[in-house]
């Protein structure tokens, strides 16, 4: 218990740190949202509009920083991160609403499939090595470790959808039909994307996994559990596979946090309607509010999973609760 409570103070404390930081950063570069809008406009808006705009966008310079900072706060709970620029006059909570749907569909499920694909993969490759198909996983796993993501996209968009015609160019969807059929174009267009994902991020689970198992293999209690005459499969997977899988919790717990960022690049190469595709036009656009936000909310992503990998690390090895002192 003692643990879980410094965790969660833990956690409490790197939340607001976050906020703090994510309320600065901005505030140091140059220029501020609204001389962004005027700049669209080519300077042909009043001085009226430009402090409506100050205001809209929460950038009041002639009002104190520490007012602006608990305002900041307020808003924040409150779920108001201010109006987007690249889509003004939308809200950034709007376009946050529609676009992590996607992110977390196309993204999260990728990579819960690719941890749980590469880790099995890891346990059998180490269990049967010295095994030809068992080491070949080895050099597979490196090539496809080594694979940058937006590449093997364009090599599977050309192929695929370019060549082939199997699979849509780009896009969430089509935007023709409605109901379950709605569903199986959506399912449709994220098949490709979900695939190129599963592809490039399981070769490093594959390494991380065998590499750990190995290790784990040749420990004492692996020995004496096979002296018991425990069954093969019980063996692999409740003495090994348990106690190997530990160190690649945190790995997938900052991938976990990451989803909600989205795969920057895969989600650009097919043109995704999710967080990274948004956060690229952002970035392009110099929208302030938009990055900020998501920032924040990838930040806290990472933080509530590494708090959440924490707590399975206290339902996976009972020394934790204690401080290793069993």
């Amino acid at each position: 218990m003692k643990y879980l409570i410094r965790k969660i103070m833990f956690l409490l404390l790197t939340i607001w740190a976050a906020l703090t930081i994510n309320f600065i950063l901005p505030r140091l570069m140059p220029g501020n949202p609204a001389e962004v809008m005027v700049a669209k406009f080519r300077g042909k808006i009043t001085p009226q509009a430009m402090n409506a705009l100050k205001i809209a966008f929460g950038i009041d310079v002639h009002q104190n920083i520490f007012v602006q900072y608990f305002r900041y706060i307020q808003n924040t709970m409150k779920g108001n991160f201010g109006i987007s620029i690249t889509y003004f006059p939308m809200p950034v909570k709007s376009m946050l609403a529609q676009s992590i749907p996607w992110t977390l569909g196309l993204v999260g499920t990728s990579t819960i499939i690719a941890f749980t694909l590469g880790t099995l993969l890891g346990i059998k490759s180490a269990w049967k090595r010295n095994n030809f198909l068992a080491d070949m996983s080895v050099p597979i796993g490196l090539f496809l470790k080594s694979i940058p993501y937006f590449w093997l996209a364009l090599l599977f968009l050309y192929l695929f959808s370019f060549k082939l015609s199997w699979f849509p160019l780009a896009g969430g969807s089509s935007g023709k039909f409605i109901g379950f059929k709605e569903v199986l174009d959506i399912l449709y267009h994220s098949i490709l994307p979900a695939f190129t994902i599963v592809v490039a991020a399981s070769g490093g689970w594959i390494l991380t996994m065998r590499n750990n198992m190995i290790s784990v293999l040749s420990e004492d209690y692996i020995t004496f559990a096979a002296a018991k005459g425990l069954k093969e499969k019980e063996i692999m997977y409740k003495y090994g596979a348990r106690n190997a899988i530990l160190p690649n919790m945190t790995g997938f717990a900052m991938a976990l946090g990451f989803i909600i960022g989205g795969s920057l690049l895969t989600e650009m190469v097919f043109s995704y309607p999710g967080v990274g595709y948004i956060l690229y036009q952002a970035v392009e656009s110099l929208d302030y509010p938009l990055m900020q936000a998501i920032f924040l909310f990838i930040s806290l992503a990472v933080l509530v999973a590494n708090f959440l990998a924490d707590v399975t690390y206290v339902l996976l090895d009972p020394r934790v609760r204690s401080g290793g002192k069993e």
